[in-house]
């Protein structure tokens, strides 16, 4: 059975929330997508890539094509604006079906899986994540350093055959749990505030989802914030 909980807030500093999310168990889809762009375009490019993706899915598709036709589609649009400003949105997604289940993702959204502990299964596509990746920075420095939003992939801005649509799969076991969160969360609280909540087995998905938004605006909630939170039982 799948138990799920979802919200996002436009945090403490922002005038509009970019971020959208989709939770739908009779497809096994859910997803967070954290838009950019500026003005309205953030906001459009999460929706449309959302809107696809659920519409690619509904049609067959796997949860990897889905993402790289939504992006395609955003980048079609793009393309055809003269708008001066670009428009892109990240996206973590999950599918499940019966026994199994299959992630992708595009820029520094975040999918973590709960078994006993969590555990980041998303790579964020990010510059930070390159500088540690090549030995150029320390992981316990990301948190703070200046450049700590900048993308190196992002649907409708990196070009389809650039394009790294990251994935994992597995099977799904009793107890498991996903969350998928936009960085606004993650920049206001570490991964052992996270943890500390999606363990509590006395709440419900939806109870410990509104306690990550409430703990991330105590943080600071500098930016949108959205959660989703996913039980396998």
């Amino acid at each position: 059975m799948i138990e799920f909980g979802h919200g996002t807030h436009v945090g403490l500093r922002r005038l509009r929330n970019e971020d959208t999310y989709y939770a739908d168990a009779s497809l096994g889809l859910f997803l967070v997508a954290d838009g950019m762009g500026g003005h309205q375009h953030g906001e459009v490019a999460s929706a449309m890539v959302r809107d696809a993706v659920v519409d690619l899915i509904t049609r067959g598709h796997s949860l990897v094509e889905a993402v790289q036709g939504a992006g395609e589609r955003l980048l079609t649009h793009t393309r055809g604006s003269f708008e001066v400003l670009p428009m892109g949105t990240t996206i973590a997604a999950l599918r499940v079906t019966a026994d199994s289940y299959e992630v992708a993702w595009v820029g520094d959204s975040r999918i973590y899986m709960w078994k006993q502990e969590l555990r980041q299964i998303s790579h964020d596509h990010s510059l930070v994540q390159a500088l540690v990746e090549s030995g150029q920075l320390d992981a316990s420095q990301t948190s703070k350093h200046p450049q700590r939003n900048v993308l190196t992939q992002a649907l409708g801005v990196t070009a389809t055959e650039q394009l790294h649509i990251g994935m994992s799969r597995g099977r799904l076991e009793a107890g498991t749990g996903f969350v998928l969160c936009s960085d606004g969360l993650t920049e206001s609280i570490d991964d052992a505030s996270i943890a500390s909540i999606v363990a509590r087995t006395d709440l419900a998905s939806q109870e410990c989802v509104d306690q990550l938004l409430l703990n991330a605006l105590d943080g600071g909630g500098d930016d949108n914030i959205t959660a989703v939170i996913v039980r396998y039982s």
